[in-house]
């Protein structure tokens, strides 16, 4: 059934109106309670529609106790109520309403809105979550002034933090501790914030660049204080760069981060009062990997970065996410870049989009940055809203410039600081900033899919002139037939043999366009797209020899491990053609070898050079992915690897040995060369046996750790289970940590993981109510066991069925989330179609499938 038939509500761009009344000002006050919290909303509204008489609230699944205009009680008579509004008759034009309400934070296990998990009361009011808490206008274009008074028991709850300044702070007459915060920055109900639970405390303070002293506290779990140092450093580096870089100065008296274990997303970004998945605040050596730290750093600045790009200019409706999104990822990428090596950072935002984004773009749930349709707004939070509306930023500051692109972002927040705009406002102000004509650019808000841009070479030996020409076509997606060429900034350089040329960027808007190059030699190669500088697919007409001469000579770092990645993907298919025969070419053998020997100045560069890529990478450029194919030939060509190139591995690994635990771009590069060349070695068992035993009861830190465990995992190293249960029984009251070990777990490429799948949920850390441990064991199974997850009797598929079945009913966010990898069942061989297709039906004809889960299902199920 599709979503148009079914009985649910569909929202759509089109149907945007603006609303008929405002708020000026919110007085919330919350008496805590675990299972009877009673919320009192002083609420001052103005009408903005002359014409309205109506008041509609959203609410949902709120107790009443209540309702009062203008200091009289209102009547049952005079409103109703249904499962999701408050209506209500209004004559005057301003008017305050008093609304008493009760919720159970406690039974609140979807953890949208108020909750109680863990010993801490938490809010998370992103997208639609506030309407879990009052009724209230709960929409992003409606802005107010909040003040927040929170009264609990001082001894259980000592700490009680909301947005904004705190004003005061005193015990009441019933002996329980009364707080209020204000913020005097008006915003939307989705950026709401309350916490209040017994925290570590850490504090530093930051002085912005005019001086202004700005108190910063981080709160987290007892006894976990010592592990948060390194995020308030992260967090110290993000201002000053911001104030650097964009000339960006926080606002308020304090920034405060609160750090918890049970949280449905990464962080969220509310006024003055961050929450947080703790997996992204607490690090120290001991227990978090070089990744960890990168993720620490990124995610605490995307946050904080969100002050601007977010909270003080925020969305007039859901579908204008990106607007965002998109510009804050590309902000938090652009600060990671000039905190450890642009060249990896900005390969690995760019593997994001090639296998999770191109995959999202190939399934059902294809949808520009912004989307037209949706049924439910959690539904909007995907790798294309976020990731590819990062990179169509990136475009924007390739073509413009970052004189040009400053100038445009300071006229956006000239315009419209204080308000809740479009992506429309966004662009245009970097088209009035800079003069440049943008409304072919603006289609890429409006069009889902991939471009394919596609290059072939004629060389004219009289003249001298190479004559590229190009073509660009998006295939037809699930939400949209027809497809227009998009606007290209295509960055390139000629790689000659007896001339430098610097880059250029060529800015493609047709169809079909030529580069022509002058005075060119014969084997002079244009190498298109450096840094990505477009989200496309490129089809080129590269030789073999000429992939692995860009890859050892273009000058741009991610040119040359692009063009191994082509390469490599001419193995895959040659190995396909014939795996009994197939051997990796000498060519690329000695190529790698020469790294190993001579690794350049960025060494986390050559370890990604050195790497194979994985089944994601492999898989994105199939329309029917042969998953057994791609397993077996990944796996043959690391035993290739390690068994031409051992001594030089051996020799490579031991030379960029390190001591040093600190996580610093020094170290963490040393580190990830030396764990590649570790992961090859291990293929070796018996010779690798001493080697791996060594560095694992040695190791200084969890990174090197780590890495043990997962190259024993991979090559099926008869270390990984007694070294598994030395880690477990270590690391088994450290909820972090325990989430690795529960992910290895759960991604053994083994028949006998399904029989560890029950054991794992039946494991006394186990929780299905906390999203990091349900992630860790079922995103690893689906996304990162390709083999076991795709086994030809089903059984995998019908593992994730039963789980989103029971998950459904305790957090539809995380179920909705974890039913990716079977919406694009189209892209298997018939009988893998045909058993995803049954579990995608068998999900739908469950009674109380949420909006969430069904959404996705029934697109799915749609384009069959």
């Amino acid at each position: 059934m599709s979503l148009e038939a079914s009985n649910r509500q569909v929202k759509r761009l089109t149907d945007y109106t603006s609303p008929d009344f405002t708020i000026l000002t919110t007085k919330l006050t919350f008496e805590l309670d675990t299972h009877q919290t009673r919320v009192t909303a002083l609420t001052r509204f103005k009408r903005l529609n002359p014409a309205a008489t109506e008041l509609v609230l959203d609410g949902q699944q709120l107790n009443l106790i209540s309702l009062h205009c203008n200091g009289q009680r209102v009547t049952e008579q005079d409103f109703k109520v249904s499962d999701d509004k408050l209506r209500l008759q209004v004559a005057e034009d301003e008017f305050l309403l008093q609304i008493v309400t009760e919720i159970s934070p406690q039974d609140n296990t979807a953890l949208e809105g108020l909750y109680f998990a863990n010993g801490s009361y938490c809010t998370q009011c992103e997208a639609e979550g506030f309407r879990r808490i009052t009724y209230y206008l709960d929409r992003p274009d409606v802005l107010a002034v909040f003040t927040t008074t929170i009264i609990a028991d001082a001894e259980q709850l000592p700490y009680l933090l909301a947005n904004g300044n705190q004003i005061e702070s005193f015990i009441n007459s019933d002996g329980k501790r009364q707080v209020i915060w204000h913020d005097p920055f008006p915003k939307p109900s989705y950026l709401f914030a309350l916490v209040a639970g017994d925290f570590d405390q850490l504090s530093d303070s930051f002085t912005t660049v005019s001086g202004k002293s700005v108190s910063l506290v981080f709160y987290v779990e007892k006894g976990n204080g010592h592990r948060a140092s390194f995020a308030l450093e992260s967090l110290k580096r993000a201002m000053r760069w911001d104030e650097q870089r964009f000339g960006l100065e926080y606002d308020l008296d304090i920034y405060m981060v609160v750090a918890v274990d049970f949280f449905n997303m990464g962080a969220m970004e509310n006024k003055g009062l961050n929450v947080f998945n703790s997996k992204y605040v607490l690090a120290n050596d001991e227990t978090a990997t070089d990744t960890d730290y990168f993720n620490i750093e990124s995610i605490i600045g995307h946050e904080y970065f969100h002050n601007w790009t977010g909270n003080r200019v925020t969305c007039r409706d859901w579908f204008q996410l990106s607007l965002k999104e998109g510009l804050t990822v590309f902000r938090d990428q652009e600060f990671s870049r000039d905190m450890g090596s642009p060249t990896v950072n900005r390969i690995q935002a760019v593997q994001v989009i090639r296998t999770a984004q191109f995959a999202e773009d190939a399934s059902p749930m294809a949808h520009p940055i912004r989307p037209e349709k949706v049924m439910e707004m959690n539904n909007f939070y995907t790798v294309t809203v976020y990731d590819k509306g990062a990179e169509v930023i990136r475009m924007l500051h390739t073509m413009l410039g970052e004189d040009g692109f400053q100038a445009g972002m300071r006229l956006y927040f000239q315009r419209h600081d204080g308000q809740a705009v479009t992506c429309d406002d966004f662009v245009q102000a970097m088209q009035d900033a800079t003069e440049t004509d943008l409304s072919h650019f603006r289609c890429w808000y409006q069009q889902s899919g991939t471009p394919e841009l596609s290059m072939t070479r004629a060389y004219d030996a009289s003249t001298r002139q190479l004559r590229v020409t190009l073509q660009q076509q998006t295939a037809a997606t699930a939400d949209q037939a027809k497809k227009v060429p998009l606007l290209l900034p295509i960055r390139y350089q000629l790689l000659s043999k007896k001339r430098t040329q610097a880059s250029s960027v060529f800015m493609m808007t047709q169809a079909r366009q030529e580069l022509l190059f002058d005075q060119a030699d014969a084997d002079d190669l244009p190498v298109l797209l450096e840094d990505f500088s477009a989200p496309v697919k490129l089809r080129h007409d590269y030789h073999q020899d000429e992939l692995l001469r860009i890859a050892r000579e273009a000058s741009n770092g991610f040119a040359r491990w692009d063009a191994l990645q082509a390469y490599w993907q001419l193995q895959l298919r040659l190995y396909i053609a014939g795996p009994d025969s197939f051997t990796l070419p000498a060519a690329l053998l000695d190529l790698l070898g020469e790294w190993l020997q001579q690794p350049s100045d960025d060494l986390a560069l050559t370890a990604e050079l050195l790497k194979v890529p994985d089944y994601a990478s492999f898989s994105e450029t199939f329309a029917q992915i042969p998953v057994d194919d791609i397993l077996t030939a990944i796996s043959s060509f690391k035993q290739q690897i390690s068994a031409a190139l051992y001594t030089k591995l051996l020799t490579c690994y031991q030379q960029h040995h390190t001591d040093a635990s600190s996580y610093t771009e020094v170290n963490a590069s040393k580190r990830a060369l030396k764990n590649q060349c570790l992961q090859y070695l291990s293929w070796h068992h018996e010779a690798s046996r001493a080697l791996l035993e060594a560095q694992y009861h040695s190791a200084v830190g969890m990174t090197d750790r780590l890495a043990v465990l997962k190259c024993t995992q991979q090559s099926l190293h008869p270390l990984f289970e007694p070294l598994m249960q030395q880690f477990e029984q270590q690391w088994q009251h450290d909820v972090l940590v325990l989430d690795k070990w529960f992910s290895l777990k759960a991604s053994l490429p083994t028949k006998a993981v399904l029989d560890t799948m029950e054991t794992l949920v039946q494991h006394p850390r186990f929780s299905w109510q906390n999203p990091n441990r349900v992630r860790a064991v079922f995103h690893a199974f689906a996304m990162q066991n390709a083999g076991q997850f795709h086994r030809m009797d089903g059984a995998g598929y019908q593992l994730l069925t039963e789980t989103l079945i029971k998950l459904d009913g305790i957090n539809a966010q995380v179920a909705a989330r974890l039913v990716t990898p079977l919406l694009s069942w189209r892209r298997y061989e018939p009988r893998r179609q045909s058993l995803i297709k049954h579990a995608l039906q068998m999900l739908a004809e469950q009674p109380s499938i949420s909006d969430d889960l069904y959404e996705k299902v029934s697109k799915a199920l749609e384009s069959g």
